[in-house]
């Protein structure tokens, strides 16, 4: 497939709307007006790319109206990437035409986009950087756990059980960590079971992560007695 074969079904969608269309108008791939009003711009290429928006980038400072047409090549691809197509072409301000079998869907018009916050998320992200203590993750890795401020209170309600069961709330409070109780209620890590109403102790994977997590609780002030320094 060429660039060129696309654009005979692209001619046809804006004629059919009542547009005047040419092709390779300048720099421009396709250009189209209707009328007494403003042109507007497609740009055409084989794949959703860098270089297709970078493009489309460029031809907003000649007019407000620019659209990227692009094939629907695969639906597997298409579908995995189409979310995060849509929002990137809207948050620029870009249209988005998808061509298949010599049709084509606009999936996005162009328009200003002013972004609305996620207040909630955000919240969520401003609490885990708070309570997070240190900076125990390398930015940039990937497959690999993260060290979240659950997983280090986590530890410390763990820490506070190695020496045998203890009470919930005795736990929150050796711990410091107010949710001990629903933390090890729910055992998301399988690091502790009830031994009897509201009294908690580790299990075996329990002893035995905590045992592989000495950087982790160094990092957090704790120590195992075999790890113990003066």
């Amino acid at each position: 497939m060429r660039e060129s074969d696309l654009y005979p079904a692209i001619k046809a969608y804006l004629q059919a709307q009542g547009y005047e269309v040419k092709a390779e108008v300048g720099a421009c791939d396709v250009m189209a007006q209707r009328g007494q009003e403003p042109p507007l711009v497609v740009e055409i290429k084989l794949t959703f790319s860098l270089a297709l928006v970078l493009q489309g980038i460029d031809r907003q400072t000649l007019f407000d109206d620019v659209y990227l047409a692009v094939p629907v090549s695969g639906e597997r691809g298409w579908k995995l990437r189409y979310r995060d197509i849509i929002a990137l072409c809207r948050r620029l301000g870009l249209g988005l035409l998808a061509v298949k079998d010599q049709s084509v869907v606009a999936h996005l018009d162009p328009a200003p986009y002013a972004p609305r916050k996620n207040l909630r998320r955000a919240a969520g992200l401003l609490r885990e950087f708070e309570r997070r203590v240190g900076d125990p993750n390398t930015g940039g890795t990937t497959r690999i756990k993260r060290m979240t401020a659950y997983r280090q209170d986590a530890l410390r309600c763990a820490f506070a059980l190695h020496g045998g069961p203890m009470k919930a709330a005795a736990v929150a409070k050796a711990a410091g960590a107010a949710r001990a109780s629903a933390m090890m209620r729910d055992d998301h890590y399988g690091w502790f079971y009830r031994v009897d109403r509201g009294i908690y102790a580790l299990t075996d994977k329990g002893r035995a992560d905590l045992a592989l997590s000495g950087t982790d609780l160094a990092a957090l002030g704790l120590f195992l007695p075999d790890r113990a320094t003066d």
